[in-house]
């Protein structure tokens, strides 16, 4: 990152430990909601379509554009907070690792060759999602969206401190690797993603949008491995960190 230029550093201080802060999700809550994109990496796309739970238009296939959805922004928490499940409501809750792109600079109509110059960073997020939500009602909103189900963070970082042609992104549950790839393998890389979704949308500074998740999840082992109360799902993804999250009842 950029030092500070023409102005005087700022005086060392004592540091504080981790343990003392309460960090927060790098948007707490966003102005408007989160950008999703579905089946965005070949593996995933092919484990999702015989899952059982596909109600995508694109069952089956690799998508020729872009599936967006969207999160409601009060899903959002951060780092360290419980993922809470509601067994009155849903019993198949899955996890999803994501990087997800925070825009920096307003723009509509992108063409993808200046997509990065609207990119300031870069975060992790975790799409968690109700799977029988998310069949039952044919769209994704309602599975996407439940309270808790959109951990993000630890930190946000600037756009050149991470590598999209080659950054690890993987998840673990209990200490179990479950998914494990690279940025590279997206079906529809950022700018392109980017181009797509400003298409007579204005994207605006703050915006986020999640890029997908490789194989791995939940539904894609058989029988399914659902998250439940006691578990912990930390996902990886270089040049970000560890985003970590317990799992709990309500």
């Amino acid at each position: 990152m950029a030092a500070l230029i023409g102005r005087d550093q700022p005086k060392a201080v004592d540091t504080v430990p981790m343990e003392d802060i309460a960090v927060q999700a790098p948007i707490p809550r966003p102005r408007r909601n989160i950008f999703c994109v579905g089946k965005n990496y070949h593996d995933h796309a092919r484990e999702f379509a015989h899952s059982g739970f596909d109600s995508s238009a694109a069952k089956g296939v690799v998508p020729e554009a872009p599936i967006v959805f969207s999160k409601l922004p009060e899903s959002v928490i951060p780092h360290g907070v419980e993922i809470r499940l509601d067994p009155g409501v849903t019993e198949a809750v899955d996890y999803e690792a994501e990087l997800a792109v925070i825009i920096g600079m307003a723009g509509r109509n992108i063409p993808a060759q200046q997509a990065m110059k609207h990119v300031w960073g870069y975060t992790i997020v975790n799409d968690v999602t109700a799977r029988d939500l998310q069949s039952r009602h044919s769209q994704w909103l309602i599975g996407k969206s439940q309270d808790t189900f959109c951990p993000m963070g630890p930190v946000a970082v600037t756009a050149d401190e991470v590598d999209l042609a080659d950054t690890v992104i993987r998840c673990r549950v209990n200490g179990e690797l479950r998914q494990d790839s690279n940025t590279a393998l997206m079906i529809f890389d950022v700018p392109a993603t980017v181009a797509a979704i400003s298409n007579g949308i204005t994207l605006l500074p703050g915006d986020v949008i999640a890029t997908g998740t490789p194989a791995g999840v939940g539904i894609g082992f058989d029988p399914p491995k659902f998250l439940k109360a006691g578990d912990r799902v930390a996902v990886e993804i270089g040049g970000i960190g560890i985003l970590e999250n317990p799992v709990a009842g309500v």
